[in-house]
């Protein structure tokens, strides 16, 4: 059984990425432990969780329980139904806290993510998380990310100054999902339209400068070092319109990189597949 460490923003964190890892780990014998700025329990972005506020008609009060586009792009029912056990979980209700972690004391760790800037930018941008990132990599301990959670990892640095993840292979959200999504909020939900995207471009910088693939990419040795799905990959379609994600029986949306102790995902769509073979690193080779 491992010891695995899942750091959490205060609030705003994806629900399904958390909890269906949660969910798999948990189930597969391994100790789950999580982590806050605080040491009080997490909150998931409410939007994610419950779609309310997704559609054009979000910002009325009452009117705004009618979903249409919120229950497409609120976690599935999966995911619902993990996080809604994982509220109840002995560790979720009592996490550590950030300045209180120490990477020796974990065989593994987690990154998710989460893309609303408002409480997603501490988690992002913590040293106290980069340093602790920075360790597990330097003990070449088995790490995970998914989502902006890659973010957290390229933003770590390494004893050189370089990126803990320059000269490794990594996929994150890519460029076209977190565009496609953006591009949807900005007509569903038109009051806030930047809520897809946690940092914007500034003047003068090219459309999606600021975007994770972008930040990711620029912190790697080569710009091919960052994986998106190949053109003749089975299932393409599938693991590139957004709207298809994996389950417990169905990996084909699904889309993942190892590199040794290091394995990263996209996107919520990814989880299941992610999870599972995050689990299998701590069996063997």
């Amino acid at each position: 059984m491992a010891r695995i460490l899942i750091p959490l923003p205060r609030r705003d964190f994806d629900p399904s990425e958390v909890a269906v890892s949660w969910r798999t780990l948990h189930d597969e014998g391994h100790q789950v432990i999580f982590a806050t700025p605080n040491g009080q329990p997490a909150a998931a972005d409410e939007l994610m969780v419950g779609g309310v506020g997704l559609d054009p008609w979000g910002w009325l009060p009452g009117l705004n329980r009618l979903r249409l586009v919120g229950l497409l792009l609120r976690a599935n029912a999966n995911a619902r139904k993990a996080y809604a056990a994982m509220l109840r979980d002995a560790a979720f209700r009592a996490p550590l806290r950030w300045d209180a972690l120490d990477a020796m004391a974990f065989d593994g760790l987690l990154l998710p993510g989460g893309h609303r800037a408002r409480g997603m930018r501490e988690y992002l941008e913590s040293p106290l998380l980069q340093t602790l990132v920075a360790a597990f990599f330097a003990a070449d301990k088995p790490v995970a990310a998914i989502c902006h959670g890659v973010l957290l990892a390229a933003r770590s640095g390494s004893m050189d100054g370089k990126s803990v993840l320059f000269g490794r292979r990594t996929t994150a959200l890519t460029w076209a999902l977190e565009k496609k999504a953006w591009s949807t909020a900005r007509i569903t939900r038109y009051w806030d339209p930047h809520y897809y995207r946690t940092y914007l471009e500034a003047p003068g910088q090219p459309a999606g400068y600021m975007s994770v693939q972008q930040e990711v990419t620029r912190a790697l040795a080569a710009p091919t070092d960052f994986l998106d799905v190949p053109r003749d990959a089975p299932d393409y379609r599938r693991k590139t319109n957004g709207l298809a994600r994996d389950s417990e029986h169905d990996a084909s949306p699904a889309f993942v990189v190892r590199d040794g102790n290091y394995l990263s995902a996209r996107w919520p769509g990814d989880v299941h597949r992610f999870a599972r073979e995050f689990s299998a690193m701590f069996a063997g080779p």
